[in-house]
């Protein structure tokens, strides 16, 4: 194990429990719903199978007030895997894939977002 990966999973939380950025992300989605632009979200809400002995769980199953059924996900930064996860997703299942972060408050806040 690297140094960097040991390190990581120290600060690792239980599944289904949200860190800072993902429960900004929840409050913003929030928001959304109650504006009527968002009908429903949920958190790691769906697990989509990539392959044999392969899933990702997006962090945000998100449906929009059109119907449109999203995936959101949260970074602070990419790991590799994390992104060919989300880049085969995006070719396997009829939805949008989003990558959201935070813009930092030199650049205006908010979010930045990366469509798969």
């Amino acid at each position: 194990m690297t140094a960097q990966r040991a390190l990581q999973a120290l600060g690792r939380l239980k599944v289904g429990t949200m860190n800072k950025t993902e429960a900004a992300y929840a409050a913003t989605l929030d928001g959304r719903r109650h504006a009527g632009e968002v009908a429903w979200f949920k958190f790691e809400g769906m697990k989509l199978r990539l392959a044999d002995n392969t899933f990702y769980t997006p962090d945000f199953a998100v449906m929009l007030s059109d119907g449109a059924l999203e995936m959101h996900e949260v970074k602070g930064f990419w790991q590799d895997d994390a992104r060919a996860k989300i880049k085969i997703a995006a070719d396997l299942y009829p939805m949008r894939f989003v990558a959201v972060r935070v813009k930092p408050k030199k650049e205006g806040g908010g979010w930045h977002i990366e469509e798969f």
